[in-house]
C-alpha cells in the first residue's frame, strides 16, 4: 500500500467516523445508534486497510464505546476474555505441541505415503493432509511445512522429466496446499478464527439461543468440507493436470521422509494422544438424538453438566501436555511456556475487538436500526438472500483479514435475521463459512502468501482458479446450509424461533 493512501486511510478513517458523530441521527432520540456506527465505520477502515496493526484497531472500542457514552467501560472490557477464547486458547496449545514434536508432519507424510505416487494421486494426498491438519493447527504453519515437501517433489521431476513436461504440477500442487488450508479449517470450531468468532458473537446477540457446540459444528460443516475440497481437486485437475497423465514420480521421496523422522517417540505418542482424545471429548461432549434414539454425552456424568463447554475441554487437555514430563529433555515437560508464547495474542485482541463490537451493535439498537434498512430483501427467496450473503462475505474477505470480516459482517446479519424473520444461524453460518473461502489473491490468506512467495505462479492465475472456487463453494455452502443445516442445526425454515429476538435497548 502506498504511502498516501495509508495516510489517506489513517486520517481519512477518524474524519468520516466524527462527520458521523456530529451530523448524522440515524435513529432520532437514540444517539447510541449514531455513535456505534461511527465506532463500527472507524474499525471497517483501519481493518480493511490495515494502517495500524489489527490488534490495535481491536481495541479502540476500550476507549471509544464509553466515551462516546454507548456502554460501560467494565462492561467493553469482560468481553474480550471469554469461554470462546479459552476453546481457541485451549486447541493452540494443543496445536503447538503437535509442532513442536513433529506430530504434525508425521501425520502428513503417512497420509501422503496411503496415496500412491501419480499426480493426481500427489496433489490429493497433499491436499487431504493439508484438509485434515488444518482442522486443528494453524493453516499458516500447516502450509509452511508442506511447501518444503512439494517443492523438493517438483525439482526432483523436473530433474528426471524436464520442466516443460512437468509445467502445470507444480501449479496445481501449490493452488492445491493452500486452498486445503483454508478449506479444512471450515470443519471444525478451532479450525479457524472466524468459526469461535461466529460463537461468540451468536451468544451475545442471542444469549436465550441453544449453543453451537464443537460436535454440532462438526458434523454440519465436514460433508461441505469434503464436497468443497474435492471440487478444489477437481477444478485443479482440469485446469492444470488433465494431460499429465504420463508423468509420474517415485514415492520413495515420501518414505525417505518419513524414515528420517525415527520411531514414535514417547513424546510424539502423548501429544497424538492427548490430541484424539481431545478430539474424542469435544465431539462426544453432549449427547446425540438420532430419531427417538438418545446417546447421553459423558457430561452428564458430572452434577452440572450445563457448565462444562468445549473451552473447559480444550483448556483441561492443554493442561495436562504441561504436567506430563518429556523423556527427552530431563527436568522438562511435554509443553513448555517458551513454545506457548507462540500463541497469537493478536488474534485473541482482534476476537475481543469483534466481540466488543458485537456487544455495542446490539445494546444501542444498531442491529436492530441496520435489519429494519435491509428489510426489503425479505422478500427473496431464502437460497438466493444466502447466496449473496456468501459472495458478499467471500469478496470482504479477500481484501481483509477473514476474522476481521466476520467482526464485522455478522451483527449486521443478526439484524437482518431479526427484520426479514428467518432463524439468524441460517445467515450467520454460511456468511462464516463464507470467511474461510478466500482463494483469488495473495494477501487473501497467509497460505495464499506462502504459496505465491514460491515465485512459480502469478496473481492472475490464482484470481482465476480461485474465482472459480468461489462461485462453486458459494454454491455448496447455500445448498448445504438449505438442505442440511437445518437438520443439524435444528433450524424449521417457516419459523421464527422464540429466541431470536434482539433486547431492547
Amino acid at each position: 500500500m502506498s504511502r498516501t493512501i495509508r495516510l489517506t486511510a489513517l486520517v481519512g478513517g477518524p474524519v468520516i467516523a466524527l462527520c458521523v458523530v456530529l451530523f448524522a441521527d440515524l435513529q432520532p432520540g437514540r444517539p447510541e445508534v449514531t455513535m456505534t456506527a461511527a465506532v463500527a465505520l472507524l474499525m471497517a477502515i483501519w481493518w480493511i486497510t490495515e494502517v495500524v496493526p489489527l490488534a490495535v484497531t481491536s481495541l479502540l472500542p476500550v476507549v471509544l464505546l464509553p466515551a462516546l457514552g454507548v456502554m460501560n467501560g467494565k462492561e467493553v472490557s469482560v468481553q474480550y476474555f471469554n469461554w470462546v477464547i479459552f476453546l481457541f486458547l485451549g486447541g493452540f496449545m494443543v496445536a503447538l505441541a503437535m509442532e513442536k514434536w513433529n506430530v504434525h508432519r508425521r501425520i502428513a507424510l503417512r497420509i501422503l505415503l496411503l496415496f500412491g505416487a501419480r499426480p493426481r494421486r500427489i496433489l490429493l494426498g497433499f491436499m487431504v493432509a493439508t484438509a485434515f491438519l488444518s482442522m486443528w493447527i494453524s493453516n499458516t504453519a500447516t502450509t509452511m511445512m508442506m511447501v518444503p515437501i512439494v517443492l523438493a517433489i517438483v525439482l526432483q521431476m523436473e530433474e528426471s522429466m524436464g520442466k516443460e513436461k512437468v509445467g502445470g504440477f507444480d501449479i496445481a500442487v501449490l493452488l492445491g496446499i493452500a486452498y486445503a488450508a483454508s478449506i479444512g479449517g471450515m470443519a471444525t470450531l478451532v479450525g479457524t478464527p472466524p468459526n469461535p468468532a461466529f460463537i461468540s458473537i451468536f451468544e451475545v446477540q442471542f444469549p436465550d439461543a441453544p449453543t453451537v457446540d464443537f460436535a454440532q459444528w462438526f458434523i454440519f460443516a465436514l460433508p461441505l468440507t469434503v464436497i468443497i475440497l474435492a471440487v478444489a481437486w477437481v477444478l485443479l485437475i482440469l485446469l492444470f493436470l488433465r494431460k499429465k497423465g504420463g508423468i509420474n514420480t517415485d514415492s520413495q521421496l515420501f518414505r525417505e521422509e518419513y524414515h528420517k523422522l525415527g520411531r514414535i517417540s514417547f513424546e510424539e505418542g502423548v501429544v497424538l494422544a492427548d490430541f484424539t482424545i481431545l478430539a474424542l471429548l469435544w465431539l462426544t461432549r453432549k449427547g446425540l438424538h438420532i430419531g427417538n434414539i438418545k446417546i447421553p454425552g459423558w457430561s452428564e456424568l458430572f452434577s452440572h453438566p450445563g457448565y462444562i463447554n468445549d473451552g473447559t475441554v480444550a483448556i483441561a487437555m492443554a493442561v495436562l501436555l504441561f504436567i506430563i514430563p518429556a523423556k527427552k529433555e530431563k527436568g522438562a515437560a511435554i509443553m513448555d511456556w517458551h513454545t506457548a508464547r507462540k500463541l497469537p495474542w493478536n488474534i485473541i485482541l482482534l476476537f475481543g475487538g469483534g466481540f466488543a463490537l458485537a456487544q455495542a451493535f446490539k445494546v444501542s439498537g444498531l442491529s436492530e436500526w441496520v435489519g429494519q434498512q435491509l428489510a426489503s430483501i425479505g422478500g427473496l427467496h431464502p437460497l438466493i438472500i444466502i447466496f449473496i450473503i456468501c459472495i458478499i462475505a467471500m469478496l470482504l474477505t479477500e481484501m481483509t483479514s477473514n476474522t476481521a470480516t466476520t467482526q464485522m459482517i455478522l451483527p449486521i446479519l443478526a439484524g437482518l435475521a431479526v427484520a426479514i424473520k428467518v432463524n439468524p444461524l441460517l445467515l450467520m453460518v454460511p456468511a462464516t463459512l463464507s470467511c474461510s473461502c478466500a482463494f483469488m489473491l495473495p494477501v487473501a490468506t497467509p497460505p495464499n502468501a506462502i504459496i505465491f512467495g514460491t515465485q512459480r505462479l502469478r496473481i492472475a492465475t490464482m484470481a482465476r482458479t480461485g474465482v472459480l472456487l468461489n462461485l462453486i463453494s458459494a454454491v455448496v455452502i447455500t445448498l448445504g446450509m438449505y438442505f442440511w443445516g437445518d437438520k443439524v442445526m435444528d433450524i424449521d425454515l417457516n419459523t421464527m424461533p422464540a429466541w431470536a429476538q434482539l433486547e431492547q435497548p
